[in-house]
């Protein structure tokens, strides 16, 4: 029996750290020699890490990356490295994979597909790609691909399956969403057995900005199934192995390629570039391996274990180690304040409990309770002194005026102010509290509890937060969120006896048409019909549409859903349409 070990690295780069990335890279060439893999792939771009955005409008920067990859050929003796890299070619910047072979640089492929929507802006840097080489090592035959070639049916893959290649080789850097690994492998499932081929797809790991890509590498046969899979969220070498015999044999009973040659529906002669590798793996010359399948993830579980990437890695990549949070004795701070100690640990967490006239006992209590149970230091700062201040201030400019939201955000404003005198003091980053529930309807302050470096929770709707509570909560033997603070209704506390469904309507009924209207774009009679009262959905909608300059003015945060706010959704502050 003949097959091809291959060894998927999904690794976590950092935009524009070359010799990061590379030493990264080298380490596991090293390692994937050393299991005797015949061919390692790397994720899409890892020489910059993706996405580069506008650094690849700077010449310097593309030239670099193509002379970094060079450097990676005295490493690859005795193995087939594929590596992303920005390939600098005939003045013109290509997203493109390095074919490394026993020390020669054996090949490129530069991406045909550019994908430019949602959070991908390729079209704006890249050209696209025209040929479709095809690899030659002795008994194997191999074709590669990135990211979105393997999402349209067609060349490149329908090239390679017609040119008699076993396995296509898909690297990737495919953000996570909530639900992505299904949809992920049921594509490339059928791909698979529209073009009997074997697939092999490795995707990046790791928080970049407001992205966090969840590895996820699999391994699937030409009948769609899948045989292995790795971890999410963590950086691993997945090995994977190709019966080269048990891909070819069953072409001779499918007659469809044979049609599609003869009746010139695919001119596949024209399309496919064959390099023929100098290098000859030994496909024979060892004992076959298990093969790993890791678990798949509850929805809880996968959107914890994003947002911790998220925060650990924007931090680290950005320089900064210790983060502040206000704690409010709400769930919001709370589910914060716990996904930041799983990120960092305990005592790079700062907790500020900043009470005011409105405060409730119990909200205190539950702040400081929620401190001692993460082992995080803790302060208590009251806004009363600045704020009887700042009303006696404005009492002048706010007289006859009937009181409301001025001085209620006025307390938010004081706090803002204090996490940003506290962070500046202790060299930390603020993480802001709001929920994805709340940056879509405004009820947010600017300047207030929207101030910070990164908004943690931006992208989690508000039911999905009483999940995530519920689930960490079950996860540890002593339960770390407070049950009073999951079980008491939500209220900001800014006036007396406020509660959250004074100004919205229920998170149940809120929520789902959040979803509905920003993720799909449902139109109004569409969520009327589905069920809803319209004057939810008047009034829901009103609120997203209006308060889109606040969301322009708040921080980055860690996407979890198909359609985040920012990145993903992008509307005119002015405009008067009326969906």
């Amino acid at each position: 029996m003949k097959f091809c070990r291959v060894g998927l690295a999904q690794i976590n780069t950092t935009v524009g750290d070359f010799e990061g990335n590379l030493a990264i890279i080298r380490k596991h060439i090293a390692e994937a020699r050393r299991l005797h893999c015949d061919i390692i792939a790397f994720p899409e771009l890892a020489i910059t890490g993706y996405p580069p955005e506008d650094l690849l409008l700077r010449k310097e920067f593309c030239q670099k990356s193509s002379s970094s990859a060079e450097l990676l050929k005295s490493e690859t003796e005795g193995i087939i490295a594929i590596v992303g890299f920005v390939d600098w070619h005939n003045s013109s910047p290509f997203n493109a994979a390095a074919i490394f072979a026993d020390g020669d640089l054996a090949g490129v492929y530069h991406k045909r597909r550019l994908p430019n929507y949602g959070v991908f802006d390729e079209e704006r840097y890249f050209s696209s790609g025209r040929t479709t080489p095809l690899f030659h090592a002795g008994d194997l035959t191999f074709g590669v691909s990135i990211c979105e070639d393997i999402w349209y049916p067609g060349l490149p893959l329908s090239g390679f399956s017609l040119a008699g290649a076993e396995l296509c080789i898909n690297i990737n850097a495919s953000p996570f969403s909530s639900g992505r690994v299904a949809e992920r492998e049921q594509m490339l499932s059928t791909r698979a057995v529209d073009n009997s081929i074997a697939l092999a797809y490795v995707n990046a790991v790791g928080g970049q900005d407001e992205l966090v890509f969840d590895g996820s590498s699999f391994f699937v046969k030409p009948d769609g199934a899948l045989v292995a899979r790795a971890s999410q969220f963590v950086e691993e070498l997945l090995i994977a192995e190709i019966d080269l015999d048990a891909v070819s044999k069953p072409r001779l009973h499918d007659p469809r390629g044979r049609i599609e040659m003869r009746h010139g529906e695919t001119n596949t002669e024209n399309e496919v570039e064959h390099i023929i590798l100098s290098y000859t793996p030994q496909l024979s010359d060892r004992e076959s391996t298990e093969m790993k399948v890791a678990p798949t993830l509850s929805e809880e579980e996968e959107v914890w274990k994003a947002l911790v990437v998220g925060v650990r890695d924007y931090l680290d990549k950005t320089g900064f180690e210790d983060v502040l949070i206000g704690l409010s004795g709400g769930i919001d701070s709370s589910l914060v304040a716990a996904i930041a100690v799983d990120a960092l640990g305990p005592s790079h967490v700062i907790g500020v409990s900043m009470p005011s006239r409105y405060s409730s006992e119990h909200s205190r209590k539950d702040a400081k309770k929620l401190a001692e149970n993460l082992g995080i230091k803790y302060h208590s700062v009251p806004i009363e002194p600045a704020h009887t201040a700042m009303l006696s201030m404005l009492a002048e400019s706010f007289e006859g005026e009937v009181k409301g939201l001025p001085e209620e955000n006025l307390q938010s404003r004081l706090r803002g102010n204090i996490l940003m005198s506290l962070a500046n003091k202790n060299n930390a980053i603020v993480l802001t509290t709001g929920n994805k529930s709340e940056m879509a309807t405004g009820y947010a302050t600017l300047y207030g509890d929207l101030a910070g470096g990164f908004a943690v929770i931006k992208d989690v709707p508000k039911t999905l937060v009483y999940k995530l509570a519920k689930w960490r909560n079950l996860e540890d033997s002593n339960p770390l969120i407070p049950d009073e603070v999951i079980s008491k209704p939500p209220s900001a506390e800014l006036r007396p006896e406020q509660l959250d469904t004074d100004s919205l309507p229920e998170y149940e009924i809120l929520d789902p048409i959040l979803e509905a209207y920003v993720e799909r774009d449902a139109t109004v009679n569409e969520l009327i019909s589905a069920g809803f009262q319209e004057e939810d959905v008047r009034h829901v909608i009103s609120l997203i549409d209006r308060n889109e300059y606040k969301r322009r003015q708040s921080p980055p945060g860690v996407k979890i859903t198909q359609r985040a706010f920012g990145r993903d959704r992008r509307l005119p502050l002015a405009q008067r349409y009326s969906p």
